[in-house]
């Protein structure tokens, strides 16, 4: 059961009504690093956790909170788009509005939403839900969360550098600094399991026998005109405590030349394909 309060989480103002802005703040809602994914993406997360009922919790907490940035995002675009123009002659009696438009509004904000917000991205493609991950992993999850969470600040961040307007700044602040709450948040979820030792690899219930482990720790320098770039990376133990990683330059290929052979009888093939022969 969800539960609604009628206050936003935070204030949104807007000190004068942008469409061209309004466009652009779509990205939040309905884009790839928008608030729609992560709010669909921690909610089915939090249905198929397994374990500890206490990240579960946490999940579909940060979830509703998520769908409540939605619903401030989509408060923003509407005080954006006050003032829009409803026909061509009012549009030209407002140049700056007309401006705005000609320079890149979304006219779906007055054709399809009658000014206000869309489950779309800054392009007007909607949100078809392919960059939700869940995966029933917990240590999975919480890396694409932080991942997510990453995404989602620098769109906030580069919002917060395009727009002059004091209180579009002000509630773009707010947003950075759920972001940085929610990485960490992620990231502490790993820490608490043992960290990064402990939860890797990932999956880490698989058994080492499973495991070509002679493949698993080194760096494949595929560069022909270039040793391998040197770091954390190519050097010392590993970060699961299993092994030390080490470098293959230019690596021999292993594995055989690829042929399929004939094909079948009647698999729509040329004659030449089935019977090389004829």
């Amino acid at each position: 059961m969800f539960h609604h309060s009628g206050k936003l989480q935070y204030p949104v103002k807007v000190d004068k009504p942008n469409p061209q802005f309004a466009m652009l703040l779509q990205q939040a809602i309905g884009g790839v690093e928008g608030e729609i994914r992560v709010a669909m993406q921690y909610f089915f997360q939090a249905m198929g956790a397994r374990g500890d009922d206490r990240i579960r919790d946490m999940l579909m907490s940060t979830a509703t909170e998520e769908l409540s940035h939605i619903e401030m995002l989509g408060h923003a675009v509407a005080l954006n788009l006050e003032g829009a123009p409803l026909s061509y002659q009012e549009a030209t009696a407002k140049d700056p509005i007309m401006n705005a438009i000609l320079g890149g509004a979304n006219p779906r904000h007055l054709l399809s939403s009658g000014l206000s917000a869309m489950p779309v991205n800054a392009n007007g493609v909607p949100f078809d839900m392919s960059h939700v991950y869940a995966t029933g992993n917990i240590a999975a999850d919480m890396l694409a969360n932080v991942a997510a969470e990453a995404g989602g600040r620098v769109l906030a961040s580069r919002l917060y550098n395009w727009t002059d307007d004091h209180g579009m700044k002000d509630f773009l602040s707010f947003l950075i600094a759920r972001d940085t709450y929610h990485q960490q948040q992620w990231l502490a979820v790993i820490e608490e399991l043992g960290g990064f030792e402990k939860q890797l690899p990932i999956p880490n219930a698989t058994p080492e026998d499973h495991e070509a482990m002679q493949h698993s720790y080194y760096y494949l320098n595929t560069l022909l005109d270039k040793e391998a770039p040197k770091g954390r990376w190519s050097e010392g133990p590993s970060l699961d405590g299993r092994s030390q990683y080490s470098v293959r330059n230019q690596p021999e290929p292993e594995g055989q030349e690829p042929s399929l052979g004939k094909a079948k009888e009647m698999s729509g093939a040329q004659q030449e394909q089935i019977d090389p022969q004829k």
